[in-house]
């Protein structure tokens, strides 16, 4: 169980990068952006195939930015120069998406022009290449002897390289996106979010904004694409179906635990729901009577869960306030009685 909640958690911090990308558009742009389902498998496809093709992991992940950048200032361009509808530009961009990333796999194929997935089994990984640093500092071998001989558990994760690795990926982007929303740049994208027609009073072009913002947040999305892949060791063209939903569960779970007083609690409050998510997901999967295939459903009765619980515990806050402002007033009542008598 320990180990598989470990496994969870590394998954669950980069998925972390997606959620925060997700943030960007859902929270902070109040742009519903279906790309990200196509854009998550763009990063991935993009990889898997530089890294198949003899490039450096680390070259290929930084393609795979910025090929998500590309997808998302596209859907940006389908909105605001295009002037379709924001849910519509995501879509369109979402199924364009699916065919060209089976271009992007199909050039790793010899006699195919698509190709539906990519193994990455025998190939070097961003995640390999730091085992390879890791695994000489002998970290590993104290903190396994330390759980299996003090802490008695029957098994221990083979390696804390990983976590160690994402997690520092996933706190620096978590800083960058603090620092950039507190930027001239971060603030206009917030105003335009906002308030549209306020911000283009003050003469701001809130095409560009737009296109920036949604830019910014595909690139996030294909980075943990890409990431994944390289953890998976596969890039699959259906990798990404049902991701927006991932990213948005995880934002509103974040929110509703850690809540949205400041930029930096908010985005710390994503990565931790990414992180919960993915626990419970792992929770619900070992209930006997759940299978794999029921992991569609899971993902929406947590999504459910997420946005019914906080509105309950609000009315139930609510339903306490207005009773302490009863009593208070009634007892502001019965000393105006007695001051009167």
């Amino acid at each position: 169980m320990f180990t598989a909640l470990f496994g969870s958690v590394e998954q669950g911090i980069i998925y972390a990068i997606m959620a925060l990308g997700v943030y960007l558009t859902f929270r902070v742009l109040d742009f519903p952006d279906l790309t990200v389902d196509g854009s998550f498998v763009t990063g991935a496809a993009t990889a898997a195939m530089m890294i198949v093709l003899g490039y450096h992991p680390i070259l290929a992940t930084i393609t795979a930015i910025v090929a998500g950048f590309i997808a998302g200032c596209m859907t940006g361009l389908l909105h605001t120069k295009g002037k379709i509808n924001p849910l519509l530009s995501g879509i369109l961009m979402m199924i364009a998406l699916y065919s060209i990333n089976l271009r992007i796999m199909g050039l790793t194929a010899e006699n195919a022009i698509v190709r539906p997935n990519i193994p990455l089994l025998n190939s070097d990984t961003v995640f390999t290449q730091f085992q390879s640093f890791w695994g000489n500092l002998g970290i590993d071998t104290a903190l396994t002897d330390f759980f299996k001989n003090t802490l008695g558990l029957k098994t221990a994760p083979s390696t804390w390289g990983t976590i160690i690795i994402v997690l520092i990926i996933t706190l620096a982007i978590k800083f960058i996106a603090d620092w950039f929303l507190k930027t001239e740049v971060g603030l206009a994208i917030r105003a335009t979010g906002d308030n549209k027609r306020m911000i283009r009073s003050f003469s701001a072009n809130t095409d560009t904004l737009i296109v920036l913002g949604l830019g910014l947040s595909n690139a996030l999305v294909a980075f943990s694409g890409a990431l994944i892949a390289q953890y998976s060791k596969f890039a699959d063209v259906n990798m990404g179906i049902g991701m927006i939903v991932i990213g948005l569960a995880s934002v509103i779970i974040g929110e509703a635990i850690f809540g949205t007083k400041t930029i930096f609690r908010t985005t710390l409050a994503v990565v931790a729901g990414a992180i919960i998510y993915r626990i419970i997901y792992a929770v619900a999967l070992r209930i006997e009577w759940l299978d794999t295939g029921d992991m569609k459903l899971i993902t929406a009765v947590i999504v459910i869960l997420a946005l019914v619980i906080p509105q309950v515990l609000e009315k139930q806050r609510e339903k306490k306030r207005k009773a302490k402002r009863r009593v208070e007033r009634q007892h502001e009542i019965a000393q105006g009685g007695n001051h009167l008598a």
